[in-house]
């Protein structure tokens, strides 16, 4: 098949490299992509959040499938455009991309189907948001609507954490238009983890579990990043637990989107709070009585999450994107191998905050890490030079893989001590929860 690959961070890169494993071989594309997935495909100059250029190359280009990888454009009608001209494409239409894009239509839409989820009331005037802080309690947590780069989530431990939160969204335009409208929301204990699943509009696959680690710094420590490393599987989801996550969450969704007129297809991702006795012996319930609770879902491929999930998977990946993006998904489509996967992100100085950009990566050659036991998914490169530079917050997924998560995470470790760049640094306690689980 020819299959353009939309964006250009580690989840891109996976998804490029994973579709490259298919044996039928494919001819692929990456719209704008980066210096690593310049080594299995052709990187096309489009920006990802370019819907017009997008659709025109595809018009010219003709491929059998696009696959979109970030938020942003599947928010923006990117799949719209596509449908609109006769081209598959894995992704969601913009009305499906709302479940991403507006925390509080997801939040209607769990509620409506019955999905377990966390208490939440909406506010616009910070006032009334602060008035209404006494009835969550603490820790309590404040969202941002609409999309914020991952950085629209505070869990603020004292009143006045919540109060400079609301205030920097509603008061002090911190996030923009993506901030007009805030979410309160019961704080959810217990252990998080992710289910990225597999779409048709009518049908389900979940693909293996994972988890990913959101804070900078060792031991859970520091601000919420886009994500510093994930495993799969996650111990946390028991295998009696996924029938219950496909029939109380997934699918509940699914329906409810269709009938409200909306074809759900692509990936529906969901991050879940487990609450049992191994990750909260002592802490309480959610308000909804349940043991798994949504914490959010988004509209695609989580990200670092790809990067461990994906190369635990056999099979045709492509055949199973293009089944669910025209309503053919069956349970045969996905194929799970059974070892695992843990990626380390290796990350600029400075990150989440400021940091400094065109450091030259040294370590990872031209692109021959990617078979055997430890692949390389660049996040935040680009080639200059005939050198691999830092362009980015996130620059490279390190990914381990074993027959048991212990020996995944010694072979990602080893990977990242052969790469070099000034300032670099990376969390040293990737799957640390798995291992204490025991």
């Amino acid at each position: 098949m020819k299959i353009l690959v939309v964006g250009s961070g580690g989840r891109e890169h996976a998804i490029a490299w994973r579709l490259a494993q298919d044996e039928e071989g494919h001819e692929l594309y990456c719209a704008p992509g980066n210096a690593g997935t310049a080594a299995i495909a052709t990187n096309v100059a489009v920006a990802a959040e370019d819907v017009e250029a997008i659709a025109a190359w595809a018009t010219m280009n003709h491929p059998d499938l696009v696959v979109v990888g970030p938020e942003a454009p599947l928010v923006k009608g990117l799949v719209d455009a596509l449908q609109g001209i006769g081209v598959p494409a894995f992704g969601p239409v913009a009305a499906g991309a709302r479940m991403e894009g507006s925390k509080r239509f997801a939040k209607e839409v769990m509620n409506s189907a019955g999905v377990p989820t966390g208490k939440a009331e909406v506010f616009t005037d910070a006032a009334a948001a602060k008035a209404a802080l006494p009835s969550f309690g603490l820790p309590v947590v404040i969202k941002a609507d609409g999309l914020a780069a991952g950085k629209g989530v505070i869990v603020a431990e004292t009143v006045e954490q919540a109060e400079d939160a609301i205030d920097d969204m509603l008061v002090g335009n911190k996030f923009g238009a993506a901030g007009a409208e805030v979410l309160i929301e019961e704080f959810l204990h217990g252990e998080e983890c992710s289910i990225l699943a597999l779409v048709d509009g009518e049908n389900a696959v979940l693909l293996p579990s994972s988890q990913d680690h959101k804070r900078v710094f060792d031991g859970d420590k520091g601000p919420n990043t886009g994500g510093m490393g994930a495993y799969s599987p996650a111990p946390v989801v028991t295998a009696d637990r996924l029938p219950e996550i496909k029939e109380k969450i997934i699918l509940p969704v699914v329906r409810e989107l269709k009938k409200r007129g909306i074809v759900y297809r692509g990936v529906l991702y969901a991050g879940l709070m487990v609450n049992d006795e191994n990750s909260n012996p002592h802490g309480p319930v959610a308000k909804s009585g349940s043991a798994v609770n949504v914490v959010e879902f988004n509209a695609r491929f989580g990200d670092p999450e790809t990067e461990a999930v994906l190369p635990r998977l056999g099979g045709s990946f492509a055949t199973a994107l293009l089944h669910a993006a025209t309503g053919q998904l069956k349970d045969e489509d996905v194929v799970v191998k059974d070892e695992a996967a843990a990626t380390v992100i290796i990350a600029s100085g400075g990150y989440p905050g400021s940091y400094e950009k065109g450091k030259e990566i040294r370590g990872i050659g031209n692109g021959e890490w990617g078979t055997g036991d430890c692949i390389v998914f660049h996040c935040g490169t680009k080639a200059a030079d005939g050198k691999i530079l830092t362009s980015g917050g996130r620059v490279l997924s390190v990914t381990g893989m074993g027959a048991t998560l212990r020996e995944a995470v010694d072979k990602a470790y080893a990977g990242v001590a052969k790469i070099s760049f000034d300032k670099m640094f990376y969390r040293k306690d990737i799957a640390h929860r798995a291992f204490d689980r025991g």
